[in-house]
């Protein structure tokens, strides 16, 4: 059999934990998760395991903050006055929104913080700085 590579189209079943356990994303009980080895659709360090298994091959596999979804950056957290927001949205730590930038871009932001007068918008991913645990098991190439 062979091994996974760059360039070949996997097929996968994972579930994806914090260190604390707590299970963030798994395709147990749904489709297996298909993706382009190099494509740049998955995070770097779930690609690079999967290099060199071969289907049925199951691991369980550590990833660092750095080659998952990058550090937490404190200059993608902004504080903006509560007025900025409409005054009939309803709002609540954890809730996602979307922020369109002056130049038309639209981002995902975060309610982290919520006071009388500011509301704190985070646009890191929710798992920045996380180091993330993925068992990984190879269903097939091609």
């Amino acid at each position: 059999m062979s091994q996974a590579k760059l360039g070949d189209t996997v097929t996968v079943h994972y579930t994806g934990r914090l260190e604390d356990g707590t299970v963030f994303d798994s395709s147990v009980g749904r489709d297996p998760l298909q993706f382009s080895i190099g494509g740049g659709n998955i995070i770097p360090g779930f690609e690079q395991a999967v290099i060199g298994m071969i289907p049925g091959d199951s691991k369980t596999e550590t990833i660092p903050a750095s080659n998952a979804y990058g550090d937490h950056n404190a200059d993608m957290v902004v504080v903006v006055d509560r007025q900025q927001i409409p005054p009939d949205m309803p709002v609540s730590i954890g809730q996602q929104l979307q922020v369109q930038q002056p130049g038309g871009e639209v981002i995902p932001v975060m309610i982290t913080e919520i006071s009388e007068a500011e509301i704190t918008l985070d646009a890191n991913h929710p798992l920045a700085g996380e180091t993330l645990i993925f068992d990984i098991e190879l269903v097939a190439i091609g």
